[in-house]
Formats: structure tokens, sequence, C-alpha cells
């Protein structure tokens, strides 16, 4: 048994679970009875995490007749995260707490038609202007990119319009410059995890968890408890899709309680699913993909009928997946989001084929800030 390794497992397990609880914490009898662990190994994973300054006392238990019991919580500013991402004409970075909260942010434009290297550097000043040296440690940075890429190997794929990037290693050049641990997704997938990360922040509601959203789109949107739909015990959707509409479209899929990928990390690639057949070509090579065809609805103007088309693809996907909820987001989004909205769910009702069809509403945060959660999973026991 590797012994190193299980006590990490199990110290990941409480830390989780004091997230999910928030500031009023839990004690260590519930974290025992949650856990399947003994009192004897809670008390020591508690001690330890006590020692590294991950948590502390959140006050006592009101008395059931016994010794009021010591409640714990998590503490949201003992280690950070940096979540960057990098569109094609613009960068955004966040520093989150433990919370997800967000604690700084910067960006700007970007042309990622100059190619890897000056988006590197693009990169590396916007860590610096938000981890800064004063603070807590940086735990490690999640860099959301439009895909195709490999998530496990941190190498860039061919992504469309941009042949200079195909296998540039970002995650390897940027851990190279930053001396920190990187972790390398699609934009998309980033949105998705954000949509559980929103959850959580709703659960530490006393420090502004709004400020890092994205401009213009509804924070918290849908996502928190009540909201309809399978619920995580951690929190935040058990299926859900977020739909990315931008410089381009795309899905992260939010299915089991995590990312899925795919085993090439190829899955989401939303916006290359043909809707006409002999349509317009679209820049990845095919005709009539839902990309083109929304793009040029925006292009001139016509936000209902590009909100339709997203709606037709998304439709094709809720069949195929059966999730709770699309989540919506991106800047075409953001700057119409009544119409995407409204147009998408339209086209669900539509077409739905069972009276509990799922919930469309906005995504509660942005990329970023699901970048920044994927780079602090592992400190929680799941997979990036």
């Amino acid at each position: 048994m590797n012994l190193p390794a299980l006590r990490g497992h199990n110290d990941a397990l409480v830390l989780e679970l004091l997230r999910g609880a928030g500031p009023a914490g839990l004690g260590r009898t519930e974290l025992a009875a949650r856990t399947e662990l003994t009192p004897q190994a809670v008390s020591k994973i508690t001690a330890r995490l006590g020692a590294d300054g991950l948590i502390a006392e959140a006050g006592r238990a009101a008395s059931t007749g016994g010794k009021p019991r010591t409640l714990l919580r998590l503490v949201p500013d003992a280690r950070h995260s940096v979540g960057v991402h990098l569109d094609r004409d613009a960068l955004r970075a966040v520093r989150v707490d433990l919370a997800g909260r967000v604690v700084a942010e910067n960006g700007g434009p970007i042309d990622f038609a100059a190619g890897p290297e000056a988006a590197v550097e693009a990169v590396v000043r916007a860590v610096a202007r938000v981890g800064g040296q004063a603070g807590p440690p940086l735990v490690g940075v999640g860099v959301a990119a439009p895909g195709p890429l490999d998530h496990r190997a941190g190498v860039m794929g061919r992504v469309t319009g941009f042949p200079s990037w195909k296998g540039f290693p970002l995650k390897g050049v940027l851990e190279g410059r930053l001396g920190l641990p990187v972790l390398l997704d699609k934009d998309t997938n980033a949105g998705a995890a954000a949509a559980a990360g929103a959850w959580l922040r709703a659960t530490w509601p006393e420090a502004g968890a709004d400020a890092g959203a994205e401009a213009g789109v509804a924070r918290g949107a849908d996502v928190g408890p009540g909201a309809g739909g399978d619920v995580l015990a951690g929190g935040g959707p058990r299926t859900c899709v977020y739909l990315h509409v931008g410089t381009g479209l795309g899905a992260g899929l939010w299915l089991g309680g995590g990312v899925y990928r795919g085993v090439r990390s190829a899955a989401g690639e939303f916006g290359h699913q043909v809707l006409l057949l002999d349509g317009p070509p679209c820049r990845c090579g095919a005709r009539g993909c839902v990309e083109v065809l929304c793009l040029a609805a925006v292009a001139r103007g016509d936000l209902p009928e590009a909100a339709r088309i997203v709606g037709e693809a998304a439709a094709n996907l809720v069949a195929l997946l059966d999730v709770d909820r699309v989540l919506l987001g991106g800047r075409v989004v953001a700057a119409a989001p009544d119409v995407f909205v409204a147009g998408v769910g339209a086209v669900l009702a539509a077409r739905a084929l069972d009276p509990a069809r799922p919930v469309v509403a906005l995504a509660g945060a942005g990329v970023a800030e699901g970048a920044a959660e994927m780079a602090l999973a592992p400190l929680f026991g799941r997979v990036g």
C-alpha cells in the first residue's frame, strides 16, 4: 500500500468536504461519517491540515446534551491559484482563493496569430501581475486555450486557422518559465468547470464571489442548490453542458461530477457538427458547420438567428447526452444574454421528447475562473 498517496487522498477528501460546507464548517464526527474514516484518522488528518494553515476552527455546534462539538472550516486564503483564458484575440487572468473567489484580475488584447512565443510572454506577464510576490503561495496555474489540444501531454493541436500552434508544448514551456505546476485545457472545459466553481462560491457569500465573472454575464445563474437537476454532495450540477460562443463555438461537458474530455482530449468540438449539408465552407474544412452558420448570423447582426442555430445544435447534444442543464457563456452571449437564453430555450422546448427538459441558463463564471478551479482540483482530490 502506498501510504503517502493514501494520506494525500484522505487529506483531499476532508478538504473537499470542508470546502463544500462553507464558513459554517463541519465537525470531526461528520467528517468521519462522510469519509468513512475512523475518528482517530480524522483527528490526525485535521491536525495535519491545521498545522499547514489549510483549516481552522469555525466555532462550536449547539449542544445536544453533551460537550459542544468543535466545527472546522477551510481557510480560503491559505493558498491561491491563477487561471488564464488565452483567447484568439484577448487574454484574461484571475487569481482565486481556495473557495474559488477572485481576489485579483488582469487582461488585455493579444494576437493569437503572432504565434506561441508571443503568447507565452503575454501569459507570463499576466500571471506576474495577478500573482505578485506577496500573499499566499500559489498551488498552480490553469491555462484555458482554444482547442483542439492534448490535455494530458499539455501540447496544442491544430487550432482552426492558426497552424503555427500545432504541436507546441505550452504546458511544459510555461512550467519552465513560471516555476509552478501548469494545467492546460480547452477553454470550453474550463467553462464547464466554472459551473461547479460558481456553486461553491455561493457557499462562501461574504467575500464578493462575483468580482471576476465575465463582464455582462449574469452571475451564479441557476447553478446553486435547489436549481433543479442532480447535484453532487460537494456541490454543483452532476450533468451539464457549457456552450461557449465567442470568436469560435465549443462545448464543455460536465458528466458524472467532472469534466469529460474523451480519450484523446477531443470531446466537445460542438462548433464543427454539420447542420446544413453543402452549406457555406467552415475554416475547419467542412461545410455547413454550426460555427460558420452562427458566426455569420452574428456578423450580420441577427442575434436571434444566431441563438436559434446554437439551440438546434444544443438540442442534438441534449438528445445524445440527456444532461440536466445547458449553460451559456462567451462574449457573444454576454452581449445579448436574454436573447440567447430565450432563443436556445425555445428550440430545446420545441424539440424536447420529454417534458422534463434541461434548464437553460447563463454560466455563473468566466473561463479564466474555470481554469483557476482546475488548478485547484488536485488539492481537493480531483483530476483537473
